[in-house]
Formats: C-alpha cells, sequence, structure tokens
C-alpha cells in the first residue's frame, strides 16, 4: 500500500510565508491608521495586492491537503477539508502522464490522472511524499493508460 501524503516542510514553508504577508499586512494597516506616512493610493493597492496574495497561497494549501492510498488495485483520495473519500479501480484510469521540467538544475516532476467520472488529480514529487513508489505504481498496474509524451 502506498500513501501518498503533502510534505510537512512545504506546508511549513508556506505557512511562513503567510504568516510574513500577514504581519506586512497588519503593519501597513497600522500605519495608515497611525501615522499616513504614505498617500491614500499606496495603501489601497498595497493592501490589496498583500491580501490577493494571501487569499492565492490559502486556496492553494487547502485545495492541496489531501491523501491518496493505491494498492489492491484501487486508488482511495482522501479530501479531509471537505470531508470527502472517493475510491477509483484502477481500471476507471482513463490517462496518466508523468511529466518532467528542469529548472535551476533541478528536476520537478508531476503524474496527472485522469478518471473516467470527469475527475482528475495531479501529484508532484515536491509537495507529495512517496511520489515514486506512485509512479511505480501506476506502471505496473495502469501502464496501458500511459501517455506517451512526445520529445522536441
Amino acid at each position: 500500500m502506498v500513501v501518498i501524503k503533502p510534505k510537512l516542510s512545504t506546508y511549513i514553508s508556506l505557512s511562513l510565508v503567510l504568516l510574513v504577508l500577514l504581519t506586512g499586512l497588519i503593519l501597513i494597516l497600522r500605519d495608515f491608521a497611525y501615522k499616513g506616512s504614505f498617500g491614500l493610493w499606496f495603501y489601497l493597492i498595497a493592501c490589496t495586492l498583500i491580501t490577493l496574495v494571501l487569499l492565492m497561497l490559502l486556496v492553494k494549501m487547502m485545495a492541496g491537503w489531501r491523501f491518496i492510498s493505491a494498492g489492491k488495485d484501487h486508488i482511495v483520495i482522501k479530501l479531509p477539508l471537505r470531508g470527502s473519500t472517493k475510491a477509483y479501480p484502477v481500471s476507471e484510469i482513463l490517462a496518466w502522464e508523468e511529466e518532467t521540467v528542469i529548472a535551476n538544475k533541478r528536476e520537478f516532476r508531476q503524474v496527472t490522472i485522469a478518471f473516467q467520472d470527469q475527475q482528475s488529480i495531479a501529484i508532484s514529487n515536491h509537495e507529495h511524499e512517496a511520489y515514486t513508489e506512485f509512479v511505480t505504481y501506476l506502471k505496473k498496474k495502469a501502464a496501458k493508460q500511459q501517455l506517451k509524451t512526445k520529445k522536441a
């Protein structure tokens, strides 16, 4: 049984970024309330941008918080924040593909799996644990559904 879960280090890093952004937003609002050092346009633009980035990071963290189990010819996806669990037999995989990108001398890999009920999941090696075991499981159990990528 292969269990794929989010890497704790990724969520700690994102939480620290969120904390820094929230602190910056609070300091800008405090400066606006007590000193007003800058023009009104600066406060409006800065607070709007920081709030949008905060919300996007929170949504990314919440959407990525899922646990995937693969074994016994099934893939089980648990979304704790939604309170849902979905089990797919390996036979319901329409297609899956592994993408590899090399950037800054590091290799980023991502597997995307499409199921028959129009759902799909994406798992990356930098955000999830047990990535290589999961790809090995897919190559063994669903080799026919793997999409062959063309090299340019």
